[in-house]
């Protein structure tokens, strides 16, 4: 052993080859931390004097290669000046250009997933042996940020500018076709091939069968474009990755103009270029907001695998309601693994939910993603059923029958008698209270929500709703379902809409009480959307479903009647009354067609001035900040009060649900951190403006005393 370190070990092959081993003793993985890099210095230092060093090899003992740098680091480095940040990434280049330069050949033999600075360790390396069934990439401006040890310029140096420009500025994970193909890796094998691979490229390089040296210079060399090449090259890629990372994240264009910047310099100038460029984005309110986001994300998975670990898994589960959405928790289930009973009263409605599965699974085979021995074995894995017949043997069972407290009542004390001990019974609800629901049942306990969102394949977050008698063990083997389903989980404590819709509707008073006061509905869409909304909330209303949205609305308002309720009719009402449901019926606040594709586009309608008429004030016109204001502080001061409440655990937890669950904008980190960015003082400076709108609009108490204390939501790794 030359070196032996808590994260790498260097190990002697052969005849002057060495087996530089990232294996992080007391983790799963690999990252590269402070200490990491630490050890690599010292390592590729002691390499670089060892007489007779014939190769070097950097392989990986763990499952993946090196997931990336650690992430809880970064806020602690980005709070640095620029000149810190700056200098502190220009040490690291050292130890990425000692790799490059170690006096013999070098090879990365990459057995799984290489990300970020864990790709940037393989691109230093002469070559790169992967694994066929590893991944490969550079994702961090899904962080804010872009890639900041030498991505930028060697990526680009080795598989071209196009290529180079998409893998960077798009963030893409690739698989080992796509990398070959592009030219980032050089040899694909089999899983246990990679290190003889590599071992052989090492001795191919020593008998002269490949230049190296060559391949290196090239890697450390201007990009090889002229000036009118490069024009071309970079002035179509802006239009492109502008387009797609839209005005709300910088990192991708920042990228792109530090490779353009650094294109014509040699290695060593270049990735002065990429640093100060990469502290440019660092200290963005995006980038803060997306590294939070992350460690938020891994918060909940953390807590939900507290809870997986007490669970047993469900080997069989159980769907009751065959429609869109009973089709898709069945889908969801069985391409998942998990095989599902489909229950319904008739064929007609077992027809709907299978053709709903059907639909899916053929979207995935025309994308190429799965093939029809694949789509026909999950289609096998879904038992439509017009009866408890199979029941006896099922862990779980979803119930997602109309939204009605009576209905779902009967159905939930049927389905409770043809269960087997221990099993599970859920309520898909989107609003009505789990404890009261639970009134129908004998045992109360094994009873818990488990909310999906619509569509279901596409929405990742799973509302668990804990009722006044649910066990933990119910809530647990709920979460272990949602997980082996690929879907976020997020425990919360039962209340009228839960955490979800319990937020999202001050959202829609806010709206309605703008179009009542004369706002123009269109404006108010286009504002929240530039705002970052992936949809305006009259169109958000529209998909959702105004009849669903209505009957929500009364849940909510019975529920908290101090600020839900609402005089007179409104827009949605309106809307309701004359049965204009949204685009489950083609209209709504707009219009829709079907495109050449069978999806709904969203047209103006001219009638729908004329049919609001009677229920709006005269039109006026309202600023973007008026619009903002009236529409953001009901649905963030509901946020808090869920937190306040004990509805939600943590702020972490908060501001995921809405990430997932309604598309907050991800660049602005969820409510509770746009609170901490704004600052509670200003914010509840703003709400005051507007606190004779009612109580939507009236902080907390709380609310008030952190403000006045300076207080904030997170702190350090979650902020």
């Amino acid at each position: 052993m030359l070196f032996d370190g808590q994260t790498i070990q260097v190990k002697p092959i052969e005849d002057g080859i060495y087996d530089v081993v990232f294996n992080r003793k007391e983790d799963a993985v690999n990252k590269l931390d402070q200490a990491t890099l630490a050890e690599l210095r010292e390592a590729v230092t002691m390499l670089a004097g060892t007489e007779g060093i014939r190769g070097v090899i950097f392989s990986s003992a763990k499952d993946s290669f090196i997931v990336g740098a650690d992430i809880t680091e970064f806020m602690q480095m980005f709070s640095a000046t620029e000149e810190e940040i700056v200098e502190g990434l220009l040490s690291i280049h050292q130890i990425f250009n000692a790799i490059e330069d170690l006096p013999c050949p070098t090879v990365a033999a990459i057995n799984g997933l290489a990300l970020g600075g864990g790709f940037e360790v393989c691109l230093a390396t002469d070559y790169r042996v992967l694994a066929n069934n590893a991944k490969v990439g550079l994702p961090e401006v899904k962080l804010g940020i872009f890639p900041g040890w030498g991505g930028t310029v060697r990526l680009p140096r080795l598989i071209g500018v196009d290529n180079g420009n998409e893998w960077v500025c798009g963030g893409v994970e690739k698989r080992a076709d796509a990398a070959l193909t592009d030219g980032a890796v050089d040899s694909v094998v089999a899983p246990d091939q990679v290190a003889a691979a590599a071992l052989d490229l090492i001795k191919n390089c020593n008998a002269g069968k490949f230049d190296y040296a060559a391949r290196r210079e090239e890697k450390k060399s201007p990009i090889k474009l002229n000036q009118i090449e490069q024009m071309m090259a970079f002035e179509s890629a802006k239009g492109v990755i502008g387009g797609k990372a839209g005005p709300h994240y910088p990192a991708p264009m920042a990228a792109l103009k530090a490779i353009q910047k650094h294109a014509n310099l040699p290695r060593d100038k270049a990735i002065e270029v990429e640093a100060k460029g990469f502290v440019k984005v660092a200290k963005t309110e995006v980038c803060a907001s997306l590294v939070g986001l992350f460690m938020k994300d891994q918060y909940v998975k953390k807590v939900s695998k507290s809870f997986e670990s007490k669970a047993e898994p469900v080997k069989k589960a159980a769907v009751l309601g065959a429609g869109i959405m009973g089709g898709g928790v069945a889908y969801q289930s069985a391409s998942k693994g998990t095989p599902i009973l489909m229950k319904d009263i008739n064929d007609a409605a077992l027809d709907l939910g299978l053709d709903e599965a059907t639909k899916l699974l053929n979207k995935r085979v025309s994308r190429g993603r799965m093939d029809a021995m694949k789509m026909a074995s999950v289609l096998n894995k879904i038992t439509p059923t017009l009866n408890y017949g199979d029941f006896g043997s099922v862990d779980l069972v979803v119930e997602a029958v109309v939204e009605n407290p009576n209905v779902k009542k009967a159905v939930l004390a049927e389905v409770e008698g043809e269960l087997p001990e221990g099993a599970v019974l859920t309520s898909n609800t989107s609003t009505i209270s789990i404890t009261e629901l639970a009134t129908a049942l004998k045992k109360p306990e094994n009873f818990c929500g488990m909310h999906f969102f619509n569509p279901v394949h596409q929405m990742p977050l799973v509302e668990v709703i804990r009722g006044e008698k649910t066990s933990e063990e119910a809530v647990a083997r709920t979460v272990a379902y949602a997980k082996a389903m690929g879907k976020t989980p997020i425990v919360v404590n039962d209340c009228p809409g839960f955490l979800v819709n319990r937020v999202l509707f001050p959202y829609f008073g806010g709206f309605s009480a703008l179009v009542s006061d004369g706002a123009n509905f269109q404006q108010i869409d286009k504002v929240m959307e530039r705002f970052g909304w992936p949809m305006g909330p009259a169109y958000l209303l529209d998909v959702v479903g105004i009849d669903t949205a209505h009957h929500a609305d009364a849940v909510m308002a019975e529920g908290f009647p101090d600020r839900m309720t609402h005089e007179g009719e409104n827009a949605i009402d309106r809307m309701y009354k004359l049965e204009r449901f949204g685009q489950k019926n083609s209209k709504g606040f707009y219009r829709y067609e079907l495109d050449r594709k069978g999806k709904p586009k969203k047209l103006a309608d001219e009638e729908v001035p004329a049919l609001l008429a009677d229920v709006v004030a005269e039109p006026r016109e309202f600023s973007d900040e008026e619009i903002i204001a009236r529409m953001m502080i009901p649905l963030c001061i509901e946020t808090v009060r869920c937190l306040e409440d004990g509805i939600v655990a943590t702020p972490a937890e908060a501001d995921m649900g809405l990430i997932y669950g309604i598309g907050f904008p991800p660049f602005r980190g969820g409510a509770l951190h746009y609170l901490d960015q704004m600052g509670l003082d200003k914010f509840c400076e703003m709400a005051k403006q507007y606190e004779a709108l009612g109580p939507l609009y009236q902080p907390t108490e709380k609310m008030k005393q952190m403000a006045a204390s300076g207080e904030k939501y997170f702190s350090g790794e979650k902020a």
